[in-house]
């Protein structure tokens, strides 16, 4: 399961398709949570670079244009599917019993993030874990204007699925960063799962009071 979730893995056995794939299956679809989003990306950037085919000793990826082009595609139109469902189904989705491919609460989070930061919410959700699941389909159960919706959405889609790929390309020329790429997919997903942790302590802080 491990090897599952291992970004290099995945990418050096799925190539560019099992990329967009992840991306799409993560922004558009209730299942996609668990999947490692933003390191993924960033390994992807690496490994698209000089750096990274030097590192692998072959064409893993195409270039990072291809990359990030694919990447933010993917999470445009992902999102696009996760409004489609949520305006669809509506509450029909929210009222779905706790299994192990979905927990209401993450529902609820998102809930909670969409009521805290409005329509900026679609761009801020990219960069946090699990939220960003869910996110479109709140946006699309609340009948979230859909032009603004679109425009916040490809906003986002570029910010995040073009941009830490690039971060990934260029950061991998560093040599600590090229010869510890272990220790860089650990600090990707430390940050990435921060504002989940930051959320939980305040959570169980104010629950505790």
């Amino acid at each position: 399961m491990l090897a599952l979730l291992n970004p290099e893995s995945l990418l050096t056995s799925g190539g560019i398709f099992l990329l967009a794939a992840i991306v799409f299956a993560e922004s558009g679809l209730l299942i996609g949570f668990f999947l490692p989003g933003d390191s993924l990306l960033f390994i992807a950037g690496f490994l698209a670079s000089p750096a990274g085919r030097e590192a692998t000793g072959k064409d893993v990826l195409p270039n990072i244009v291809i990359v990030m082009a694919v990447a933010a595609a993917m999470a445009i139109i992902g999102d696009q599917v996760g409004y489609l469902i949520g305006k669809k189904l509506g509450p029909a989705v929210f009222a779905r019993p706790k299994s192990r491919l979905f927990d209401p609460a993450h529902v609820v989070r998102a809930n909670e993030f969409f009521a805290k930061y409005g329509s900026r919410t679609i761009i801020l959700a990219r960069f946090v874990p699990v939220v960003r699941t869910f996110v479109p389909v709140v946006a699309g159960v609340g009948e979230m204007d859909y032009k603004t919706f679109v425009r916040f959405n490809i906003i986002g889609g570029l910010a995040w699925g073009a941009g830490i790929p690039l971060l990934g390309y260029f950061l991998g020329k560093i040599d600590f960063v090229k010869n510890n790429i272990e220790v860089a997919i650990l600090a990707i997903v430390l940050v990435s799962l921060l504002p989940v942790i930051i959320e939980f302590v305040k959570h169980r802080r104010s629950t505790s009071k």
